[in-house]
């Protein structure tokens, strides 16, 4: 089993950046691929971003295709999502996501942290 602990949402300006963190524990990390989401209200839960095991794969959203770059450090089980010019409708609750071996840009991922809020402003 993993559990999933996100960090560095936060309040920012339309333009700004932000790096979220994903720290893992319970488990071999480097044997999941690991994914991002976001909900914002009244809405669904979406993908963003998805790494495989060894990070040589990286499928985007297009929302965040050129501006989100999803990485991990399997030696600090930790996944992370930088993310530039940042925009209004990107405000959402970011969760993070663990799939044992296979990676998926679904939502059928096994375990899922807690979120972490991004809230932009224009």
């Amino acid at each position: 089993q993993v559990q999933l602990v996100e960090s560095g949402g936060g309040l920012v300006q339309a333009g700004d950046s932000l790096r979220l963190s994903c720290a893992a524990s319970g488990d071999t990390f480097s044997t999941y691929a690991m994914g991002w989401f976001r909900q914002a209200p009244g809405k669904e839960r979406e993908f963003v971003a998805a790494i495989s095991r060894s990070g040589r794969t990286t499928p985007y959203a297009d929302s965040a295709t050129g501006r989100f770059t999803i990485s991990r450090d399997n030696a600090k089980n930790t996944v992370y999502l930088q993310m530039n010019s940042l925009r209004p409708e990107d405000t959402a609750v970011y969760y993070c996501a663990a799939r044992r071996f296979v990676l998926t840009t679904t939502p059928a991922y096994e375990y899922w942290g807690q979120g972490t809020q991004v809230t932009v402003s224009s």
